[in-house]
């Protein structure tokens, strides 16, 4: 029998994009890079773009222990069926080593978007038919539907882009049991304006998506925070960046907050197909 979600994935994860490539010649450097994350000491890494099983099954296979999960498979990228044998496939080669992070995208990105959260629904029925357990798959969750669905149909949440404050508020929604593993942006930079410049940079894409602006709405920020760019208020709930000891308060705040994992995405100002290696070691490193 294996362990579940919330035993395996520790305390602290590594969000990626950089991760995810369909490029064949960047396979050693990927596989390398997955292999002393483990050894950093991080229990997950989570797949941003996107993902599939596809992606995540050659670096559960240059691993031994580490979680590998989509964060997150859109429901509407490919049909259950295809989703459920590749499960399938990597559950049989490396058993508990996967976790099929599921959402369902933003309208502004799929064409014929259309009621969310029926289609979730129908996606994890067909997921249930075709033999996926439910304790190995985690959803993409913001609002307290999707949130529901996660504790009843899945082992948890993976909410992207949220605060403590969203964290606490998921927790009461999903009890005790269900794994509760946020997302989390870090800027390695202690200057403020330096780190606000290289955070609002990257947040700009996600606050064309009505999905997040109106979960910030809900959270108490204001049509002003979001406008913009974003306000200073929106980057330092959404980023830790400064030094140390402050980066470190930032991210404890989603465990006391009630997250079972953090799942951190190092922000850089560098090319995004570039691994921040050095900027992941030494934020083990600050994270003991």
């Amino acid at each position: 029998m294996t362990t579940s979600l919330k035993e395996t994935t520790g305390r602290y994860g590594v969000w990626s994009v950089e991760l995810r490539s369909d490029d064949p010649a960047r396979r050693g450097e990927l596989d390398e890079a997955a292999a002393e994350l483990e050894e950093l000491g991080y229990g997950a890494l989570w797949l941003g773009g996107n993902s599939t099983a596809d992606h995540a099954a050659p670096l559960i296979g240059a691993t031994r222990r580490i979680v590998v999960g989509t964060s997150i498979q859109s429901v509407w990228q490919q049909d259950a069926a295809t989703t459920a044998a590749a499960f399938a496939e990597v559950e049989t080669a490396h058993p508990g080593r996967f976790a099929l992070g599921l959402g369902v995208s933003h309208g502004p990105l799929v064409e014929g978007y259309h009621r969310p959260y029926t289609a979730m629904t129908g996606y994890l029925d067909e997921l249930d038919k075709a033999g996926v357990p439910a304790g190995r798959r985690v959803l993409a969750a913001l609002g307290p539907k999707m949130l529901g669905l996660s504790r009843d149909r899945a082992a948890g949440a993976i909410p992207y882009l949220v605060t403590p404050e969203h964290t606490a508020q998921a927790r009461e929604i999903l009890g005790e049991q269900a794994l509760l593993a946020p997302e989390f942006k870090v800027v390695l930079e202690a200057d403020p304006a330096r780190a606000r410049e290289t955070a609002r940079a990257y947040l700009a894409r996600y606050l064309e998506l009505p999905n997040y602006t109106n979960n910030f709405l809900r959270l108490g920020f204001s049509e002003d925070d979001i406008a913009g760019g974003g306000s200073d208020r929106l980057i330092d709930a959404v980023f830790a960046w400064g030094d140390e000891t402050r980066i470190r308060e930032r991210v404890s705040a989603f465990h006391e907050a009630g997250a079972d994992h953090v799942a951190l995405q190092v922000v850089t100002a560098a090319d995004g197909s570039v691994l921040p290696r050095e900027e992941w070691r030494r934020l083990a490193s600050l994270l003991g």
